[in-house]
């Protein structure tokens, strides 16, 4: 059995996605079929219910795990908070507590200069990523603190880095990075651990982003220097799994590039 056997871990954006080739193409099912091998039970959210039941399926008949599955989706104009507060209520019907907090849902119009981005474009980026981010940690601190749990959020080298066309989602990045800096700073005493990841994946959004926007894709994506992209499950989801062991907590507050097997980086 897996060292996070009965433990609950919730990933937000954790729908089924697979590369024009077959693989895996989404960092959140990645990192669900991670924590799936150690034995977890899994919450996953998100916009596509199709995609969520589908990893659900394949997350229970592959590891033999529990799985709930959670429509959900916070955006411009809905009540966010009760949606946050619905999953994680939802988490603790099912599975009685919640020990880690995954923080990988994002949408953007990557590919939009400055000045041709609209005010929904701009609202995409930072509802789905920090608001979502924001409100998925207050509705989980009270069951995090009782499980001196974790919180791993995740940002990108586009915020760290300026990436052409994606102001956005560069934004909504870097604010993620400050609310978990935050957290460290006050949730430390708690017992929670938050940490940030900045993963470069080849995921299914990233090839549509090189069909979309090859210009952009040329101009911000570029391999790294160990000559492959990082894998959604065995090297991002991996990761995380380390980061909810009791032997990271140290690690509080940290930031994590993650490049291509190039392991971890502060």
């Amino acid at each position: 059995m897996g060292f996070l056997q009965s433990k609950t871990v919730i990933i937000t954006g954790g729908g089924y996605a697979v590369l024009s080739d077959g693989r895996c193409g989404s960092i959140g099912y990645g990192i669900a079929t991670a924590y799936a091998k150690e034995g977890a039970n899994i919450v996953i959210t998100g916009r596509n219910v199709a995609k969520l039941e589908k990893a659900k399926a394949e997350l229970e008949r592959l590891y033999g795990i529990r799985v709930l599955a959670v429509a959900a989706d916070i955006a411009a104009g809905t009540d966010n908070e009760a949606t946050a507060k619905r999953v994680a209520e939802a988490a603790m019907a099912q599975f009685g507590r919640i020990d880690v907090l995954i923080n990988n849902a994002q949408a953007s119009a990557s590919g939009v200069t400055i000045q041709d981005h609209t005010t929904e474009q701009f609202d995409l980026a930072i509802y789905s990523g920090l608001y979502a981010t924001f409100y998925y940690m207050k509705a989980c601190y009270p069951y995090l603190k009782e499980t001196k749990g974790s919180i791993i959020n995740f940002a990108s080298g586009a915020g760290l880095f300026g990436n052409y066309g994606q102001c956005a989602y560069a934004a909504a990045k870097e604010g993620i990075r400050g609310l978990s800096r935050v957290a460290a700073t006050e949730w430390a005493k708690d017992g929670i651990n938050t940490n940030v990841v900045c993963p470069l994946a080849w995921t299914a959004q990233l090839e549509n982003f090189e069909k979309a926007y090859p210009e952009a894709f040329k101009a911000n994506v570029k391999m790294p220097p160990a000559g492959h992209f990082g894998d959604p499950e065995t090297e991002i989801g991996r990761v995380c799994v380390q980061l909810a062991s009791p032997d990271f907590k140290f690690m509080n507050g940290e930031t994590l590039t993650l490049e291509g097997g190039m392991g971890l980086r502060p």
